[in-house]
């Protein structure tokens, strides 16, 4: 795994970069990809520092982020926090994975023409101006299949979505 380790208002020592390495090695048994690159921004806040790490795979982003007193035990606890992502989103696509392998049960199937068994939520939200790649990783760091958000290149309600081929797909508003 690629570190690119940045810093602001702080200068990064070698020391640091090379603890930021160490625990990000930990991660390398997860992933598959040899190239994989993490992001890793450190910034100063009044007498704390935050620890920002970016990790965009295949499949997903992972992104974790944590605020200490001390440099070391931020590292610490973003790492954390990035195996229990890694560890959640493997389960779920393990769990994918078994469900397409399972018999058709045409019991389980819902009759749409009986309208009131059916259970329709409604959801409003705040839809956000921001770009396409924004909306790409706020889906990923939610784990929906799909997010809507105001493109602001465009100036239109956008919704970006997953494709079943590993790609995403976009559809916009006229």
């Amino acid at each position: 795994m690629e570190v690119l380790v940045r810093g602001n208002k702080i200068d990064i020592t070698d020391s640091m970069k090379d603890y930021v390495k160490e625990k990000l090695a930990k991660l390398d048994k997860y992933t598959l990809d040899d190239d994989v690159k993490a992001t890793v921004n450190v910034k100063v806040r009044n007498y704390s520092q935050k620890v920002e790490v970016t990790i965009p795979l295949k499949t997903l982003i992972l992104r974790a982020e944590e605020e200490s007193s001390d440099f070391y035990s931020a590292v610490d606890l973003v790492v954390d926090k990035l195996e229990r992502q890694i560890r959640k989103n493997k389960t779920k696509l393990k769990k994918k994975e078994k469900e397409g392998v399972k018999e058709f049960n045409i019991d389980d199937i819902i009759d749409l023409s009986d309208k009131e068994e059916r259970e329709i939520k409604h959801k409003k939200i705040n839809i956000k101006p921001m770009n396409l790649d924004e909306a790409i990783l706020q889906m990923e760091l939610l784990g929906h299949s799909f997010f809507m958000y105001k493109d602001s290149d465009i100036e239109k309600i956008a919704v970006v979505y997953k494709r079943h081929d590993g790609g995403y797909g976009v559809i916009e508003e006229e």
